[in-house]
């Protein structure tokens, strides 16, 4: 078998192979190669060690990025390739990193210490394909399987767990039953590792093409030590007309139902995290959720924090969360005051996360909620592209304006200003600056 490889890697490889050295592309470079992708990035590995790698491209840009552990990053044309010495790794008491490397000049040695098989291969032209853990057979057979003994892998880095899940839905893969037995075994030792970690992962499940794995990690005890509240909703009825589904059903299936884009597919995670808490059943066994939006917005801020994301994204699902059950009527005056709210991005985004919402719901909902959403956004288009009024930066007069009819600059400039934009909005015919004035004019003289 043939794996094509950029003429960089080859000067790479062929380069330390001149000087009496042995070097492969490895990892997940391979793996993609193998199942028809391009890959993002090539790494290679060699049996140099570091000092050597330096000597050997001492006329190149090189960066000591994991000189510690056997790394350097070579900068060609400016794109940056790693190379790694072969290594065999001591225990790891925290289960995250090594307590040592030691170097080794048996690449087999090296590729038993990865993760998965389908990411121990290596490969280099002269050579060809280095399987000796069957990494080719998984890639056919789409399965997720760990390098030898699985309970160990995961006590030398529980992240591993988490990345068996990522793998699974990035790839559409089935875990080996091994392999997941340790998982489950293993759950609670992925408390050791860092916040920002867990995140990258969580973040690469969610906007896959299977981001419903998340209820393999419910299943396996695996989600309750990262999400407890999404792992609790697994575990919540509905017992509602409006809903078929639990709640962590009916979230998993409101996740698929958005685009793939980061901050869409965690307000959809998340929307109804607050429902555990606040669910009441009246006198005829009715399920009820009062007040579910607030609270889950304010569990979700807690938990994005918890989880280190940044404030803008932070920010963007707290007020998707916050407002994803609330009515937006299909008529202009509606409309203008949600764009005053929250602003045309924030808007059309909510107007996706009510239609993924209601679409994982009973399908009676179906219809209705597919016509209101059409409704809505012609109405929205023609407001935009129409320049209507809808926030005081597009009234046709300013705080100063006001301020020369002999009212003292504070808050009573922006209350005078938010009662003209509520006439604008309901009729933006009336956004005149001598009209607007002459109100004001009559409102001080009867004050």
């Amino acid at each position: 078998m043939k794996i094509n490889i950029p003429k960089e890697v080859e000067y790479i490889i062929n380069k330390i192979e001149e000087n009496g050295y042995e070097a492969f592309i490895v990892g997940g470079c391979v793996r993609d190669s193998l199942l028809g992708k391009i890959p993002n990035d090539f790494d290679i590995t060699t049996n140099a060690n570091p000092k050597t790698v330096l000597e050997i491209f001492k006329d190149e840009i090189t960066i000591p990025t994991g000189l510690k552990h056997g790394t350097i990053t070579l900068v060609i044309n400016k794109n940056h390739y790693e190379i790694t010495t072969y290594r065999i790794e001591g225990t790891y008491s925290d289960n995250r990193k090594p307590d040592k490397v030691e170097y080794t000049n048996d690449l087999i040695q090296d590729l038993k210490r990865r993760d998965f098989t389908i990411n121990a291969m290596a490969y280099n032209k002269r050579i060809g394909l280095v399987d000796k853990f069957d990494g080719k057979k998984d890639l056919k057979n789409k399965i997720i399987r760990a390098v030898g003994n699985p309970d160990e892998r995961f006590k030398e880095d529980a992240l591993r767990m988490l990345r068996a899940i990522r793998f699974s839905s990035q790839l559409n893969f089935n875990i080996h039953k091994d392999t997941l037995n340790a998982i489950s075994k293993n759950a609670e030792l992925i408390n050791n590792i860092s916040s920002e970690r867990i995140r990258d992962e969580i973040n690469k499940i969610l906007v896959s093409n299977n981001s419903g794995k998340i209820y393999l990690m419910h299943k396996i005890g695996l989600l309750r030590h990262i999400i407890l509240e999404l792992d609790e909703g697994m575990k919540t009825k509905q017992n509602n007309p409006y809903h078929i589904y639990n709640v962590g059903i009916h979230t998993l299936k409101s996740v698929k139902n958005i685009e793939p884009i980061l901050h869409l597919r965690l307000s959809m995670l998340l929307h109804d995290i607050g429902k555990v808490k606040v669910k009441t059943t009246d006198e005829n066994g009715i399920d009820h959720f009062y007040n579910h939006a607030k609270i889950s917005s304010e569990i979700s801020v807690e938990i994005l924090k918890r989880l280190h994301y940044d404030n803008n994204t932070i920010e963007k699902v707290r007020l998707l969360t916050l407002y994803h059950d609330s009515k937006i009527h299909p008529n202009k005056k509606s409309i203008k005051k949600w764009l005053n709210r929250i602003g045309k991005e924030n808007l059309d985004d909510l107007l996706k996360v009510k239609l993924a919402d209601n679409l994982a719901k009973n399908s009676i909902c179906h219809d209705e909620i597919k016509k209101e959403i059409k409704e809505i956004k012609e109405i929205l288009k023609k407001v935009v592209e129409s320049n209507e009024c809808f926030t005081i930066k597009d009234l046709a007069i300013s705080g100063k304006d006001i301020m020369n009819l002999g009212y003292n600059q504070g808050k009573e400039i922006g209350i005078i200003l938010n009662e003209m934009l509520e006439i604008v909005i309901d009729n933006p015919d009336l956004n005149n600056k001598d009209y607007l004035l002459n109100i004001i004019k009559t409102k001080k003289h009867f004050l």
